[in-house]
């Protein structure tokens, strides 16, 4: 059998930090949740009918 060299310690240093730099890192994510619905919505409103349910019937009282 044959013995290796021995790794000089700076190049050992050198090839450690360069993995570490290319070494992909976790990323936590975490997603925000809306606060809730807009408090102003189109729908539902008066104008959103059509014109012929908005208009007023003398016999309706309104």
């Amino acid at each position: 059998m044959s013995t290796r060299e021995t790794i000089d310690p700076e190049v050992l240093a050198v090839l450690a930090a360069a993995v570490d730099q290319v070494w992909p890192r976790p990323v936590v994510v975490v997603a925000e949740e809306p606060a809730g619905p807009p408090a102003w919505r189109f729908s539902g409103r008066w104008w959103s009918r059509p014109a012929t349910s908005r208009r007023e019937r003398p016999w309706t009282g309104g």
